[in-house]
């Protein structure tokens, strides 16, 4: 067990590396010249060679992907002398716009995405699997058409489309909720969980659909294997028939599933997050794009490949627990 962490853990600093390095690729050789964006049209060109030394933009390739790399376990400077400017381990770099350090601008704007990620990863959980649930336990009945239905529906609406609509009808028409407005938890919790209710209901639509399908399909197959025949002719209750041979063989592909989209979802949800005014990753990201602030675009990819590589670490060790026919050593 121990070798194999080590030899995943190995494998995903490795991922990370690359990911780094093609990412400052992309700036260093397609990106437009962040010294000028920054300086703005009316600068000389010694001012803007000036702040290409100091946020060290005129270094070779290799040069600038060795600094970030560094700046991770060590920090960097920007500049030197006097004017220098620290920025300490583990540094993302400091945003071209703001010159605040990026590290602290995710930090800050982590905990809405966190939010809105694990809200929504609970209610398309207990909807999407209960009512595959069904479907498999009722196959062509009127319940297993009408999940169906509403799973398809879930799948096919665009999350902004539906953004839009439940803000007309839950906030406009039928006033049972206030337009979002992120305010402070500790001032009025409930104002503040209210504002992610909509945010929650369209971040979880599309997988409620997915893991609603997906768990049909895999308990039907398990339903039709020999251990669970074995099992139901042994005489078993229908509920500890269907909970430990039918359910939990079905999990083990769900919970894979599960931790890429979470892992996902922790990168930001633009779309949402730009739709309902919630300032987290995503918004973060979005805006980042469209200044080119390479730094914040830099570390949000970092972070979200960080949890993505971590999620399906997870879910590779607790897939034995799920399905012991799962093993982590590879066939020989």
């Amino acid at each position: 067990m121990i070798r194999y962490v080590l030899g995943r853990l190995a494998g995903a600093m490795g991922t990370l590396f690359v990911v780094v390095a093609l990412t400052i690729a992309v700036f260093y050789f397609l990106s437009s010249d962040p010294a000028s964006n920054i300086c703005g049209q009316t600068c000389t060109e010694e001012q803007i060679n000036a702040i290409r030394t100091h946020l060290g933009l005129d270094e070779p390739f290799f040069v600038q992907l060795w600094i970030f790399i560094k700046g991770l376990f060590v920090g960097r400077a920007y500049g030197t002398g006097a004017s220098a400017i620290m920025c300490d381990a583990p540094c993302l770099g400091r945003s071209f716009q703001t010159n605040e350090n990026v590290i602290d601008l995710i930090l800050s704007r982590l905990p809405v995405t966190i939010t809105l990620a694990v809200g929504g990863a609970i209610l398309w959980l207990a909807i999407g699997t209960s009512l595959g649930l069904v479907s498999a336990l009722r196959p062509k009945s009127l319940g297993d058409k009408a999940s169906t239905a509403v799973a398809l529906i879930a799948v096919a609406t665009p999350n902004y489309f539906l953004a839009l609509v439940l803000q007309y009808v839950l906030v406009v028409k039928l006033e049972l909720l206030p337009f979002p407005i992120l305010g402070s938890f500790s001032d009025d919790p409930v104002g503040w969980l209210s504002a992610f209710v909509m945010p929650w209901i369209v971040i979880s639509a599309i997988f409620v659909g997915m893991y609603a399908r997906l768990t049909r399909s895999n308990t039907l197959d398990a339903m039709g294997e020999n251990y669970f025949r074995a099992a139901r002719a042994k005489g078993l209750r229908r509920r500890s028939l269907v909970q430990r041979h039918a359910l939990r063989p079905a999990l083990t592909p769900i919970v894979t599933l599960f931790g890429y989209d979470f892992a996902q979802l922790l990168g930001g949800a633009l779309i949402t997050e730009t739709v309902f005014g919630l300032n987290g990753v995503g918004k973060l990201a979005y805006d980042a794009i469209s200044r080119n602030d390479q730094p914040v675009i830099m570390g949000v990819t970092l972070v979200a490949a960080f949890a993505v590589i971590m999620a399906n670490l997870v879910v590779d060790l607790l897939s034995p627990k799920l399905d012991p026919r799962v093993s982590l050593t590879p066939a020989t």
